[in-house]
Order: C-alpha cells, then sequence, then structure tokens
C-alpha cells in the first residue's frame, strides 16, 4: 500500500474505501470532483424529501482531498482519532487531506465501518 500522496490516488482511495460498504450505503453522485455516498431510505432533510440519508463525500481541490464524513457529526463520542487524522479535521466533519500513511489509510476504513453500523443501528440506511 504505502503512504498517498499524490491526490488523484488520495481520491481514489476515499472512494475505494467508501464504494466498500455499498452495500448498504449506495452511491449517490460520482465524477471527476468527486463521490458522494448515502442510505437507501428516503427520509426528509432539513425540509427536502431525499433518496437517502447522507453519508460521506469526497470533492477534488486544488491543494487537497475533502473527506465529508457526517456519521462523526452525528455520533462524534463514536469516534478517537489519532492525532494524525485530527490535525486533518477541519470543522466538525471535513478531513482536508493532503497526504495518508499506511495507519492513517486503516484508520480511514477502520472509522467509515464504524460509521455504517451506527447508521444501521440507528436504522438510517
Amino acid at each position: 500500500m504505502g503512504e498517498l500522496s499524490d491526490l488523484a490516488e488520495i481520491q481514489n482511495f476515499l472512494a475505494e474505501s467508501l464504494k466498500e460498504q455499498c452495500p448498504p450505503l449506495r452511491v449517490r453522485k460520482e465524477g471527476p470532483g468527486g463521490l458522494e455516498v448515502c442510505g437507501r431510505k428516503e427520509t426528509i432533510q432539513g425540509k427536502q424529501k431525499v433518496d437517502g440519508y447522507y453519508f460521506a463525500s469526497t470533492v477534488a481541490k486544488p491543494k487537497d482531498i475533502r473527506f465529508y464524513f457526517f456519521p462523526i457529526y452525528t455520533d462524534p463520542e463514536l469516534f478517537q482519532l489519532s492525532e494524525g487524522l485530527q490535525k486533518m479535521l477541519k470543522g466538525k466533519s471535513c478531513f482536508h487531506v493532503k497526504k495518508l500513511s499506511e495507519e492513517q489509510q486503516a484508520e480511514i476504513r477502520k472509522i467509515i465501518a464504524l460509521g455504517v453500523n451506527r447508521y444501521n443501528e440507528k436504522e438510517l440506511i
């Protein structure tokens, strides 16, 4: 595996890590700019009916890849991040990723799986 520092490789890693959880998640949007995954149950978000509860997304930016991970916003007590991932977290649920060590890659896969399990428990996906 090795450390990832190329933005395209980071984008691919994050997308594949999210797609590994499909199902129960599903891809809502995918393109060169990023990926969005959500649940499969129709729900109300805000005042709109949507085709699945938002889970996570990636967005390619010129200097980094943004990884928006909603379970860390809805259930912050569930996640104990390493110092490296904590430094990438800007705000409550957005990671600005410029490089990923092998350990951070494993940790991201772990938190995604943990988020899926929590959302299953809550019957959100």
